[in-house]
């Protein structure tokens, strides 16, 4: 019979081969071979999505005493200014009625404080604290950032603006009224009494000293758990290295301690872009942050912006500067600045301002790529990725692709590296209810198929193989060895030999149907149950060798393959291959059957035909 079964076998194997060939074209295709290719969406959706962890709220804050001393009038310089007064009302230069002559002593006095005021006791002072916000991004992901030079340090003449600005309000409102009351029997209207406050907002902002100067820096990150929300915190950030405030190289490094698998983002060349081509920037805009309309979430959450490549400008002091006019606004100072294959080209560093102060969106000013390379270099810092960054951009490219069973274990690694990942959070809830909602198009791995059809060949091969043991074992038996025990021995039974002596297996009796040969549950190609078959299945049901197909480890975290409907004739792997057309059914009681491999067999009923 071995010549039988090798025949058979090379039949079998032939058709495994045609079905192959058949099933793996129409299988789906395998994932992207490039998975950091953009996907199909917007440039600036893919952007924002991969660089938004990267990018930072910084902020500057400086803390100290402002004192302010009291002022008195200069008496003889006041009677000077009063003398000139009534000159001018005699040569009609101003009316003669008192309202009109305080309103010309007061903008006298404005235009020349110094000049008719002086420092006298006591002195007055006030803590304060004053500050501002800009934006700074992950270069490494032990927790270097950079961010703009005048986001870190202010010179010593704007400093005393802001203190002034900040601290000197309630003094200059006081010192104000104090001024007016000496306007006896004149009721000061609005001009008067902004000449008289703007009169001491000159004088105390002059004469203003600062002490016990303390500055800190910081980075708004978040809470363990990761969310751009409430949980937000302010981290401390040391100051490693800093340049020139525009137009100079307006760059600082910021260090964070104890930080590791930051997401980062890549750095670029200036050659990456020129003219023409779209910039975008990402940062935090102070229209929005420093407004109360919006909810802290929403000021934690960078914006994206764009605009063309205008033109490459030179300082006088040799400093390059790209023109462009993306639009960006007061705190966007220090962002990045991408081309569109998502690399940093350089920094946003100006933008100019309209004599109102507000920002011009035609004209914003960004440092290249090479500047900021050069300043690293000069601390020995080089920037660099962790795999936080790696498995987010893939899980992005999967999610923009509806790849969301691929996606998500991706997202879910990405959160066991960096807990306070501000985003992944949010893409772990929208990847499971997509995949919920039954709209996940993940493609499955060429090899997953091939082992899907090579499980299902094997197990077909089994079953075939399997029915023509059984069938040849049966045939090559006598009647009576199959004979129930309480019915006396079939004509011409002989003994068996001692391999054949075990009983059979109930399927395996003429007259009854063979069992149908399922699975293991969540598996392809388990053994039979009643244990014979080739590739090292023994008559005692053990499986002596080989690997078994469906056991082990599965393929994918979603439904187990093997489990559920199964293809195959009466929807089970192994069932029965009926014979051949025309053929005799060798498990019946077919009374035309008289001899079958050289055994004799009596019909059923005793009689021979």
């Amino acid at each position: 019979m071995s010549g039988y079964f090798r025949t058979t076998l090379s039949k079998i194997a032939a058709g495994a081969a045609v079905v192959l060939a058949v099933a793996l074209p129409a299988a789906p295709a395998a994932a992207d071979d490039t998975p950091d290719e953009r996907p199909d969406v917007p440039v600036g959706t893919w952007l924002a999505a991969r660089t938004q962890p990267a990018v930072q709220l910084t902020s500057f804050t400086y803390t100290g005493t402002v004192a302010v001393p009291t002022s008195t009038v200069n008496e003889s310089a006041f009677q000077q200014l009063t003398q000139q007064a009534v000159v001018a009302v005699q040569n009609g230069k101003i009316a003669s009625d008192e309202r009109s002559i305080a309103k010309w002593l007061f903008q006298r006095i404005a235009a020349d404080v110094d000049a008719y005021l002086t420092e006298t006791t006591p002195e007055r002072t006030v803590e304060a604290e004053v500050g501002g916000m800009c934006t700074g991004w992950w270069v490494t992901p032990d927790g270097y950032m950079v961010t703009g030079a005048h986001c870190v340090q202010v010179g010593d003449t704007e400093l005393n603006q802001l203190f002034a600005r900040q601290a000197l309000a309630k003094f200059n409102e006081q010192d104000a009224k104090e001024i007016i009351k000496g306007l006896q029997g004149i009721e000061a209207d609005e001009e008067i009494v902004k000449l008289a406050q703007q009169i001491y907002v000159t004088f105390n902002s002059t004469h203003m000293r600062l002490r016990d100067l303390k500055q800190s820096l910081s980075v708004l990150q978040s809470l363990p758990g990761g969310g751009v929300d409430k949980t937000a915190k302010a981290v401390p950030a040391e100051l490693v290295s800093v340049g020139e405030s525009y137009p100079g190289k307006d760059f600082a490094l910021l260090k964070v301690n104890g930080q590791q698998n930051l997401p980062t983002v890549p750095l670029g060349e200036d050659a990456d872009v020129r003219t023409g081509d779209t910039l975008y920037i990402s940062g935090f805009p102070g229209l929005v942050t420093n407004t109360p309309f919006f909810s802290l979430e929403s000021k934690l959450e960078p914006a994206m912006t764009e605009g063309p490549y205008n033109a490459k400008r030179t300082t006088q002091t040799g400093v390059p500067y790209i023109q462009t006019q993306a639009p960006s606004y007061h705190g966007n100072s220090g962002g990045p600045v991408f081309s569109k294959d998502g690399k940093v080209i350089g920094m946003l560093i100006a933008g100019t301002v309209s004599e109102g102060g507000e920002a011009s969106e035609s004209e914003s000013f960004v440092l290249p790529v090479s500047i900021i390379k050069e300043k690293l270099g000069e601390k020995n810092i080089k920037p660099a990725q962790t795999t936080t960054t790696t498995r987010y951009n893939e899980a992005l490219n999967d999610y923009f692709r509806n790849y969301y069973e691929d996606a998500l274990p991706k997202f879910r690694e990405v959160q066991a590296l960096f807990p306070n990942h501000p985003y992944v959070a949010k893409y772990i809830t929208e990847s499971q209810a997509a995949i919920s909602a039954g709209k996940d198009e993940s493609p499955k791995p060429v090899l997953l198929w091939v082992l899907i059809a090579a499980g299902a060949v094997v197990v077909l091969v089994l079953a075939v193989v399997l029915v023509r043991v059984l069938g040849r074992r049966r045939r090559s038996r006598p009647a009576g060895s199959y004979a129930p025990p309480a019915q006396a021995p079939a004509y011409g039974a002989v003994p068996p030999p001692p391999w054949q002596q075990h009983q059979l297996p109930a399927g395996s009796r003429p007259g009854h149907a063979s069992p149908p040969v399922q699975p293991a549950h969540g598996g392809y190609g388990q053994p039979p149950a009643n244990g014979y078959g080739p590739d090292g299945y023994g008559p005692d049901g053990r499986h002596d060798s080989g690997p078994q197909y469906g056991s082990g480890p599965q393929y994918g975290s979603g439904p187990q393959y093997g489990s559920g409907p199964q293809y195959g004739s009466g929807g089970q792997y192994g069932q029965p291959v009926p014979p051949p057309h025309g053929q005799a059914n060798p498990y019946g009681g077919d009374p035309t059957r008289n001899v079958r491999y050289g055994q004799f067999a009596p019909p059923p009923d005793g009689h021979q035909r």
